[in-house]
């Protein structure tokens, strides 16, 4: 089962769940509070699905690994190509100050 298939199950159950209390259609009768809280719930959720979203994607930032050494392989594998390119003929000059 996919990410995208479990997250759409999850929504799809809260949704229904959400549906049947909030719109009463098996006759529970809910109090005033409960209902006045239920209603704006499916924003309250959104808001806090950002909220994660955007502390889960700072935390990554600000956990994210430097590779130095494929940094380094890069490079030489640029100047490998570099200078086989030059050896075959190719004019460079339209590279600027490299």
């Amino acid at each position: 089962m996919t990410k995208l298939v479990q997250w759409l199950c999850g929504l799809a159950l809260l949704g229904t769940a959400w549906a049947t209390l909030a719109l009463d259609p098996l006759g529970l009768h809910l109090p005033l509070p409960c209902q006045q809280v239920l209603w704006p719930f499916p924003v309250y959720l959104l808001v806090a699905f950002g909220c994660y979203s955007l502390a889960t994607i700072g935390y990554r930032l600000a956990t994210f690994n430097d590779c130095e050494a494929a940094a380094k392989e890069l490079q030489e594998q640029i100047r490998e190509a570099r200078a086989d390119l030059s050896r075959r003929g190719l004019n460079r000059s339209g590279e600027q100050g490299r």
